[in-house]
């Protein structure tokens, strides 16, 4: 396996989605740069940032196509949990001093795009949608929308106003 590269196929459309999955592959990259190092120290430590942060954003994506009603959340979920496992077993066994980088690099790079492309890509129509109506609902999005039904009764009105002109010849 070698440097990963992000192609168009990977992202969602969901900003905060693509900008975690980008992060993820950084991370990716950094273990495989890192791979040859002597450095046990700096491995463990792009390891255990990796690790944390993957966990974090499963957290949030977990939340978010919950919150959006996604029929196979709790699928997805325990796909995200067996992903878990499998990592911090490999953790554990850098820890106890075995080289799992080259596993672990090769591990990361296909799984992650696989996943992406195939479990991620199936919740994207439900949590753009749960994302347009959080932010229709919000404060600014209830402003909008009540600026948009203020200026279509006023259109209405002129409308009817142009209507009754003609009708009475003025």
């Amino acid at each position: 396996m070698a440097i990963l590269t992000w192609v168009p196929d990977l992202d969602t459309g969901i900003d905060e989605i693509d900008r975690q999955h980008r992060r993820i592959v950084d991370y990716i990259n950094k273990l495989y740069e890192l791979r040859n190092t002597p450095d046990r120290e700096a491995l463990g430590d792009v390891i255990a940032e990796m690790v944390d942060y993957t966990i974090s954003h499963f957290v949030f994506e977990e939340a978010l196509i919950e919150n959006a009603g996604y029929m196979f959340a709790g699928p997805h979920k325990k796909v995200h949990d067996l992903f878990t496992r499998r990592v911090a077993e490999m953790q554990s066994r850098f820890d106890a001093g075995e080289d799992v980088t080259a596993e672990l690099h090769g591990m990361l790079s296909r799984w992650l795009f696989n996943h992406i492309r195939n479990e991620d890509h199936g919740y994207v129509d439900a949590a753009k949608t749960y994302l347009r109506m959080a932010r229709e609902n919000s404060p600014a999005g209830e402003k909008a929308k009540l600026k948009a039904e203020l200026l279509q009764e006023i259109e209405q009105r002129q409308q009817k106003k142009g209507w009754l002109a003609k009708l009475l010849g003025r």
